[in-house]
């Protein structure tokens, strides 16, 4: 039964990996960025989420400010697209990758100056009770991160799959110029999709604070969210979820049956594995770009 409860828990735990790498994933789509600072849009979701429902800033309930806060990052990714990286238009991937290395750096010092660098709790509805199967525990918390997850993630599929702005964001994804040519509004798209990315992490962020305390360097969790994106395939949104179940349910299986510190690099190990023996990831559908 242990087994079955380090799996329960590290399914759990590899969720929020899953969202942010979504969060990757859904960058990498529509404008083939990399949104480094994806991890820490998590942390200023949960922290927004924080503010809103603390009394001592606005005290609103839980199911008021949690869509609020998903919103409010909503908007602060399309901002963010609108006033910065759009004026990156033409250059390298290499100048957007520092450019959101940077504004993670940004952001959690904006979270340390507001909030504080002391782990904050969250008062959330959902972290109420354990769910029991058999000898085996599992936080509701963790229940609700594993349900929203998977619908998330079923929902983000099927719209990219079967909606005119999914087809459209992946089409300016394959060629702007030629999307751009066929009438789709390339900037307003990639616009909307910083925006959905913003979306995701904050829900990502509501759930981890919900499991436990948050601080500014809980946005460095999208170190390893990056690495599961790679590990599911960077193209793939199911892939990315894959990802970060699997670097969630090995964390507590290397932390318990090896040495210590091995789990904090037994997710890397495993990118290296698959970097260099499927280098597009365990889930990808490689596909010739059209030009």
């Amino acid at each position: 039964m242990e087994v079955l409860q380090l799996l329960v828990s590290g399914l759990a735990n590899g969720c929020v990996y899953g969202l942010i790498a979504l969060g990757f994933v859904l960058i990498y789509k529509a404008t083939e960025a990399v949104n480094f600072a994806q991890g820490d849009f998590m942390m200023i979701g949960a922290f927004v989420t924080l503010g809103l429902t603390n009394a001592e800033y606005i005290g609103l309930p839980f199911w008021i400010a949690a869509p609020l806060a998903i919103g409010i990052m909503a908007v602060l990714g399309y901002l963010l697209n609108y006033f910065v990286i759009r004026h990156l238009f033409g250059q390298s991937q290499t100048a957007v990758v520092i450019l959101t290395i940077a504004l993670g750096f940004v952001l959690r010092f904006v979270a340390g100056a507001i909030w504080g660098h002391l782990p904050q709790t969250l008062e959330s509805p959902l972290a109420i009770g354990d769910f029991h199967m058999g000898s085996v525990v599992l936080g509701m918390a963790d229940v609700a991160i594993i349900v929203t997850t998977v619908l998330l993630t079923l929902f983000l599929y099927q719209f990219f799959q079967r909606t005119k702005l999914g087809l459209a964001m992946q089409a300016s994804s394959q060629n702007q110029m030629a999307a751009y040519y066929m009438g789709i509004p390339v900037k307003r798209i990639q616009g909307l999709i910083w925006g959905l990315s913003g979306a995701v992490a904050a829900v990502a962020g509501i759930l981890f604070a919900s499991k436990g305390a948050i601080d500014p360097n809980a946005g460095l969790l999208g170190i390893k969210a990056f690495a599961a994106a790679v590990i599911g395939g960077f193209g793939s949104l199911p892939g990315a979820l894959a990802g970060g179940l699997i670097v969630g349910v090995i964390e507590p299986f290397a932390s318990r049956y090896m040495a210590a510190g091995y789990s904090q690099i037994a997710p890397y190990a495993l990118l290296l594995f698959v970097l260099v023996f499927r280098p597009h990831g365990l889930f990808s559908q490689v596909r010739t770009k059209k030009v």
